[in-house]
């Protein structure tokens, strides 16, 4: 996660914005002197990152974004398991010091593993970002059968198994006072993969929000946060588009499954369909079940919504990998969590209150 190695194309994200003028720097429609403005930039989270937002003028909203874009960056660098940066300590750092000693770290990797190990424990044992060991096997052979298609192959069990004795989360030591966090064992390895963005994205918000910004939504590779309603003068809601994963993604219209439309929040998608490679017609993805230690198979997708945006991204990827009676009760019994699950035959599964806000099976609008 978070090398600085490739970018998925802008249209393949979980989550597409149906908005129209997208164009960086472009004005579109305006309500009592604001007008709308778009920014993207490349290279935090392997993806491509979008804000749009409202604003009197070009110069007050890329003063915004700019500020926006500096902060994924220093987050990105923060939270790489990769790669290493001259004059701060990052998760990588606390990797290779696994067995070793204890690192000391910045506030923000704190608070990103304390909310990962509260959250793990408060839904249930899913989402382990200790998982490390058995992550960084699928990682390797996913990149090696991307770059050599013909020499594709899965990773032995006997490896996996071998590295989830290494993969309890409770061995994870976090001194909050001194700001220090220790990995006991040397095989063990924190991968943060399936929470850090949507971390990145609520904590740019909540800062650019503190900043005095109340009209803008970030799109970072499926991880959609709105602030505030759109201040222009037809709509008070922003349009979220929902993939279908089995859409064209070169077509933004015909790769849309449903819009969600909504004034305040986050939309977080995850699926099968981003990061993947073939073994012998096969696709095996990303999101590994930490029971089976293979890719969970019990759905296309699933996308959550949250107040939070590191909620809906946990969420979304623990709800994806729990079968559909777990998934669903986990969901419903979240107070203020809503998810659409999309099954492999494509049959979709929606919770009540998620339905009121979709245009296609709910009727929603963006009024």
């Amino acid at each position: 996660m978070f090398g600085i190695r490739k970018a998925f194309k802008a249209i393949i994200l979980l989550v597409i914005l149906v908005l129209a003028a997208m164009i960086p720097g472009c004005g579109g429609s305006s309500m009592a002197g604001y007008t709308k403005y778009s920014y993207e930039f490349l290279g935090a989270f392997d993806t491509v990152i979008q804000i749009i937002g409202f604003a009197k003028s070009q110069d007050e909203f890329e003063a915004m974004a700019k500020l926006g874009e500096t902060r994924f960056m220093e987050l990105h660098r923060l939270f790489d398991i990769y790669n290493s940066y001259t004059g701060f300590n990052n998760i990588k750092t606390i990797n290779d010091n696994a067995g070793v000693k204890p690192v000391e770290v910045r506030q923000e990797i704190i608070d990103l593993l304390q909310f990962s190990i509260e959250w793990y424990y408060k839904t249930g044992g899913t989402v382990n970002i200790a998982l490390g060991p058995v992550l960084r096997i699928w990682h390797e052979y996913r990149e090696h059968g991307i770059e050599n298609p013909e020499e594709a192959m899965l990773p032995p069990m006997e490896d996996l198994v071998e590295a989830s004795r290494f993969c309890d989360i409770g061995k994870i030591v976090v001194d909050p006072d001194a700001r220090t966090v220790f990995l006991p064992d040397r095989n063990m390895s924190i991968d943060v993969g399936a929470v850090a963005k949507g971390f990145a994205v609520e904590t740019v918000a909540r800062e650019l929000r503190e900043k005095g910004y109340d009209s803008f939504l970030i799109s970072a590779g499926g991880n959609v946060k709105v602030v505030g309603k759109p201040k222009d003068s037809t709509r008070s809601k922003w349009g979220i588009g929902i993939v279908d994963p089995d859409g064209d993604m070169e077509d933004q219209e015909g790769s849309t499954l449903d819009t969600l439309y909504i004034d305040k929040g986050s939309a977080v998608t995850s699926g099968d369909y981003q990061r993947y490679y073939m073994v012998d017609g096969r696709k095996y993805h990303h999101l590994i079940d930490p029971e089976t230690l293979m890719p969970a198979s019990h759905y296309r997708s699933v996308t959550v919504y949250a107040v939070d945006s590191a909620e809906a991204d946990f969420l979304s990827t623990t709800l994806f990998l729990l079968p559909y009676e777990k998934s669903r009760k986990l969901a419903e019994d979240m107070e203020g969590i809503e998810a659409l699950w999309v099954f492999p035959d494509g049959s979709i599964e929606v919770t009540d209150g998620m339905k009121t806000m979709l245009k296609v099976l709910g009727g929603a609008t963006n009024k």
